[in-house]
C-alpha cells in the first residue's frame, strides 16, 4: 500500500505561496547544505497537484521537465488537456487519493496545500509531513493549513537543518 505525504516549504508565518500565488521568496532562500529531496523523490510514485500550484510550478521550472518519471495528476474543475506521464481530473481527491493508494506500493506526493490538502486530512489519508520552514514572513497568501475540521495528533520522526531551512519530519499515528 502507498504512503499519502506532503513534502513541501511554507513561510515561518505558515504560507505556501504569497497573495498572488508566488513562490519567489523561497528561491530567494539559501538551500545550500544537506537536503532531503533527493532521497525523498525516490520513493516517490505520483505526484499529485491542484491547477494553480501546477501553473507556478511550470512558470519557476521554465524548460525543465515536471518531475520526470513521475505519474502526474492535476485536479481541476476547468482543465483537460494532456499532462506528460499525467492527467488533469476535476474527480472527488479523496476517491482518486484513496484508490491510488491501494494501489501503488511508493509515495503519493501531495505538492501545494490548501483545498486539496485540506480534503484529505478530513479523509485522514495523509501518512506523513515532511515540512520545511523558510525564514520570511509573508503577512499573506496562501496558507498551508486552512481553517478546517482535521484535527489530529501525530508523531514527530526528526528534524533536519538544509541551509537557511529547518525540516520538520512527522508521521501519522
Amino acid at each position: 500500500m502507498g504512503k499519502v505525504v506532503f513534502y513541501g516549504a511554507i513561510s515561518l508565518d505558515g504560507y505556501l505561496a504569497d497573495s498572488n500565488d508566488n513562490l519567489q521568496w523561497l528561491f530567494d532562500t539559501d538551500l545550500a547544505g544537506v537536503s532531503t529531496y533527493e532521497s525523498f523523490a525516490e520513493k516517490v510514485a505520483t505526484v499529485v497537484m491542484g491547477r494553480v500550484t501546477y501553473d507556478e510550478v511550470l512558470k519557476l521550472l521554465q524548460e525543465e521537465s515536471l518531475y520526470p518519471n513521475k505519474q502526474k495528476i492535476v485536479f481541476s474543475r476547468t482543465r483537460t488537456d494532456e499532462i506528460h506521464e499525467g492527467y488533469f481530473t476535476s474527480e472527488d481527491p479523496v476517491k482518486v487519493i484513496g484508490d491510488l493508494k491501494n494501489q501503488v506500493k511508493d509515495y503519493i506526493w501531495i505538492v501545494g496545500g490548501g483545498n486539496l490538502l485540506t480534503q484529505l486530512m478530513k479523509a485522514d489519508l495523509l501518512d506523513e509531513y515532511w515540512i520545511q520552514i523558510a525564514p520570511v514572513l509573508l503577512g499573506s497568501g496562501k496558507r498551508l493549513f486552512p481553517t478546517g475540521n482535521y484535527q489530529q495528533r501525530l508523531t514527530f520522526v526528526a528534524t533536519t537543518q538544509m541551509g537557511e531551512l529547518v525540516e520538520l519530519h512527522y508521521r501519522k499515528k
